[in-house]
């Protein structure tokens, strides 16, 4: 099967950028189709208890509001982490229906449409990251692309380890 919704419908920049993000978002949710609410939980890899199908959801979600309202638009972080639990949002994940998960992620996905539309991609983020340092939002889209695909990997391993179902 040829895919095509990974080409951009226009090729400036950000046309680019945004439609490799939505690929990767759409390929994260694409690997979770059929999978069973029990096995969305199962935790199979004994040096990583919290990577599960539900953690690696819920962690792109909660990515993107980190780098979106917290750093992006430098809002105060109500995150699920804390300082003494960094990872709760993988671990927390399995408390709730896959499918809540999912919503989650697209609904705050579709909420980023705005900010990133109506702001220059050479726009500098209002909070820092480490050292002080203020990416523009074309970093944080290339950023957020490598951080799905790359989760997108750990999703596609443990799918096959749970039921067989490889990416076509």
């Amino acid at each position: 099967m040829t895919r095509i919704d990974d080409t951009p419908p226009a090729w400036d920049e950000r046309t680019r950028l945004t439609t490799f993000l939505d690929y990767t978002r759409a390929t994260a949710r694409a690997k979770c189709d059929g999978i069973s609410a029990e096995n969305a939980r199962k935790a199979l890899l004994p040096g990583s208890p919290l990577m599960t199908m539900s953690g690696l959801i819920n962690h792109l979600r909660w990515v993107e509001y980190h780098w979106f309202q917290v750093v992006f638009l430098g809002e105060e972080d109500r995150g699920p982490w804390t300082d003494e639990d960094p990872d709760r949002e993988m671990r927390i994940a399995v408390d709730f229906p896959l499918t809540r998960l999912l919503d989650e992620y697209a609904e705050q996905s579709a909420r980023y449409r705005e900010p990133v539309a109506g702001n220059s991609l050479d726009t500098r983020a209002e909070g820092a990251i480490r050292d002080g340092l203020h990416v523009d939002l074309r970093w944080i889209l290339l950023h957020l692309t490598e951080e799905t695909a790359r989760h997108n990997g750990h999703l596609d391993i443990l799918r096959e380890m749970l039921d067989g179902t490889t990416a076509g």
